[in-house]
């Protein structure tokens, strides 16, 4: 598409994770796992149902979310085995054409094995969202949307017990702060390339509440939060090499 930025512009940090530290962060990431126990390193292996029943049953902190928002404890198998052949695996593929198609500089900072797990996993926690909000045709309610957004910290506690890197964990508990002005905002690249790559794969799947957009439609969407300051142009730019690179995108049918 032939966008270029004037990167001086822009105040959004691409800081890896080791070198994180900013005290207006409400999270910052460093190698303290907080006492995040390691048992599993294959997240293929999670996606069974014993091992997420086991998750549940060492997690008194996460059956306290999930009563206190009074989300039952049913088990989506068939909607995490679509996410993870669908959108998981199409964001973990967009990530890593991103990662990719970095500047040098940028490249050498991005733990590409660590940001492809955490793409794979990312939705993981929809597996305890109720199907009727997940797949509701129509706008969400306030209460619905609320539980939605749970998604992300209900996937990491599920895994907090269980995953092997707590690199991993934060991308998946925070795959969604990418607000600027938000005090949550974490300007790590690893996690920054997810969330870009999230939103283009949800963008171009087609949805039961919407059709997908082209990409050439996807690309001028997040155009829109790269001049509202949400996405790093740099990050932005990668993503227009990598899908112009691209003779054909196909479209991941989610329903």
């Amino acid at each position: 598409m032939g966008i270029l930025f004037n990167l001086n512009q822009y105040a959004i940090g691409l800081n890896p994770i080791s070198k994180l530290n900013n005290p207006k962060n409400k999270v910052a990431f460093t190698a303290n796992q907080n006492g995040d126990s390691f048992q599993i390193t294959s997240p293929e292996r999670l996606f069974n149902e014993a091992a997420i029943r086991d998750m549940i049953a060492q997690n008194p902190e996460l059956k306290k979310i999930l009563s206190e928002n009074k989300i039952p404890i049913q088990l989506n198998m068939n909607e995490l085995q679509e996410l993870k052949n669908g959108h998981c695996r199409q964001t973990q593929e967009i990530a890593a054409m991103i990662a990719k198609n970095l500047p040098a500089a940028l490249k050498n900072e991005v733990n590409i094995k660590t940001l492809k797990e955490g793409a794979l996993l990312h939705d993981f926690g929809k597996v305890l969202i109720p199907p009727e909000i997940l797949n509701k045709e129509g706008k969400l309610t306030d209460e619905e949307r609320k539980i939605m957004n749970l998604h992300s910290e209900i996937g990491y506690h599920l895994l907090k017990n269980t995953i092997s890197n707590y690199i991993v964990l934060q991308l998946v508990r925070y795959h969604h702060n990418n607000k600027v002005n938000h005090k949550d905002f974490i300007p790590d690249i690893n996690l920054q390339i997810l969330n870009i790559a999230d939103k283009y794969s949800a963008l171009t799947e087609n949805r039961v509440y919407k059709k997908a957009f082209t990409p050439q439609q996807a690309l001028m969407i997040l155009y829109n939060d790269v001049q509202k300051g949400e996405i790093h142009p740099t990050l932005y730019n990668a993503l227009v090499t990598a899908i112009s690179a691209t003779p054909a995108t196909n479209t991941v049918k989610m329903s």
